[in-house]
C-alpha cells in the first residue's frame, strides 16, 4: 500500500477514579492516535505513552512531536507492503517504540482492511473467544480490596492481577491469600524494587503466587536473572522487554518464566509478532498487557491475544471499567464469563467517535 496521508491527535482521556501503582496516582490516561489512509481506506492506531515518563522514557506530548517531526514524514508516500518494511524505514531512529507502535499498528489495521478480514484472522488467531483478568490497584484499605476480588471471583474472573509496592505488599498478599486460599492471582512491582529486597521476594514463595511481575528496575535483565535463581515464584517481565532482542537476551539468560506483552511498548504488532516467536522457542509462555487504551488500542491487543502461546487472561478492560464514554465505537465489553470477543468487522472493527476525539483533543496534525 502506499502511504497517501498521516493524520495525528493526542487526547487526555480522564479517569473515573485513580489509577495507582508504584509509579504513583494517575489521574488522565494520554494517547497518541495515528490514523493511515491508503485506497480510499483508513487505519487506526493507538499508543498509550501517558503523560509522563513513568512507565517508560517516552510520554504522549514527546512521541506525537517524534511522530510529527520524523517517523510520519519517514513513510509519509512510501510503498509499505509489510510491517518489515515499515520497521525498517523506521529503524535509522533509535528507540522510541510507543511512538513506532502507533504506526504500526495503525498499518495493520489499514492492512487488514484492504484484505476485508477482521485483524486477529489475519495476524492467525486461533481463539474467537479472550479470558481476561481483574486488576486491581493499590486501595484505601484491605477491606475494599478483598470486596472488589470477591465481586470479581463472583463474575467468573479466571485470575486477579494486584498492584504491589511498599506499604502496599506482603501483608496485602497475605490477607488475600487467607480470604481466597485457591485464587490464581500474582502481583505486579512496576520495577519499584532492587536486588537488596530479596528477602521480600523470598517471602512471597509462600503464597502460591502465579507470578510476580517486573519486580526490578524497568531497563534491567541480569539481576531479575540472579532472582530468578533465588526464589520459587515465577517472574515475569514486562517493562523489560521492549524489544525482540530483549526478549532473546531474557530468554537465553533465564531472567523470567512469563512474558507480558503489550504491542505499543515492543513497537507495534510487528515486533509482537517476532517476540512471539522467540518465547515459543524458549518455551517462554505470554499474556497480553494493557495500557488503559481507548477501544482502538484495546482491539488491536484482543486481536494479538487470540494468538497461540498466550497462556494467562488478558489485562483487557471493559471501556466502562475507568472511562465514563469510550473515545472509540463500539466500545470493549465483556461476557458473564469475564471474556471478550474480537470484533468481526474488517481490520480491528472499531474507530474513534468524531465527538469524542474532539471533546478530548489537545493537539492535531495532518501530513
Amino acid at each position: 500500500m502506499k502511504i497517501e496521508s498521516i493524520e495525528l491527535y493526542r487526547v487526555s482521556m480522564p479517569l473515573i477514579y485513580p489509577f495507582r501503582t508504584a509509579y504513583g496516582d494517575g489521574h488522565v490516561i494520554e494517547s497518541v492516535l495515528v490514523k493511515i489512509s491508503s485506497q480510499g481506506l483508513e487505519g487506526w492506531g493507538e499508543s498509550t505513552p501517558w503523560e509522563s515518563p513513568l512507565y517508560s522514557s517516552e510520554w504522549a506530548v514527546g512521541a506525537f512531536a517524534l511522530v510529527r517531526d520524523w517517523l510520519g514524514p519517514q513513510i509519509l508516500g512510501q510503498e509499505i507492503e509489510s510491517g518489515d518494511v515499515l520497521q525498517e524505514q523506521l529503524s535509522m531512529f533509535k528507540g522510541n517504540p510507543m511512538a513506532k507502535a502507533s504506526l504500526d499498528l495503525a498499518w495493520w489495521d489499514l492492512q487488514a482492511k484492504i484484505q476485508g478480514e477482521p485483524l486477529w484472522r489475519v495476524l492467525g488467531g486461533q481463539n474467537k473467544i479472550v479470558d481476561i483478568g481483574a486488576d486491581f490497584g493499590v486501595m484505601e484499605n484491605l477491606s475494599s480490596l478483598i470486596e472488589k476480588i470477591q465481586e470479581a471471583v463472583n463474575s467468573g474472573f479466571k485470575r486477579v492481577k494486584l498492584k504491589f509496592r511498599r506499604g502496599w505488599d506482603v501483608e496485602m498478599v497475605r490477607t488475600v491469600r487467607e480470604f481466597f486460599p485457591n485464587l490464581v492471582f500474582h502481583v505486579d512491582c512496576n520495577s519499584s524494587y532492587r536486588l537488596d529486597d530479596l528477602d521480600l521476594f523470598l517471602s512471597l514463595d509462600e503464597f502460591g503466587l502465579a507470578m510476580i511481575e517486573q519486580p526490578l528496575a524497568h531497563d534491567d535483565l541480569l539481576d531479575h536473572a540472579e532472582l530468578q535463581r533465588q526464589i520459587a515464584t515465577p517472574i515475569c517481565l514486562d517493562e523489560s522487554i521492549y524489544s525482540v532482542d530483549r526478549a532473546r537476551q531474557a530468554i537465553e539468560i533465564g531472567a523470567c518464566r512469563w512474558f507480558n506483552l503489550k504491542p505499543a511498548r515492543i513497537g507495534g504488532i510487528t515486533p509482537t509478532l517476532k517476540v512471539l516467536a522467540e518465547a515459543k522457542k524458549g518455551n517462554i509462555p505470554c499474556w497480553i498487557g494493557g495500557m488503559l487504551e481507548s477501544a482502538v488500542g484495546a482491539n488491536h491487543c484482543i486481536a494479538l491475544a487470540t494468538l497461540s502461546n498466550m497462556k494467562y487472561p488478558a489485562d483487557i478492560f471493559p471501556s466502562r471499567r475507568f472511562y465514563e464514554k469510550d473515545l472509540s465505537f463500539p466500545e470493549v465489553e465483556i461476557s458473564g464469563k469475564a471474556q471478550v470477543k474480537p470484533q468481526s468487522g474488517p481490520g480491528i472493527g472499531c474507530t474513534p467517535e468524531r465527538s469524542q476525539l474532539e471533546k478530548h483533543l489537545m493537539e492535531s496534525h495532518k501530513l
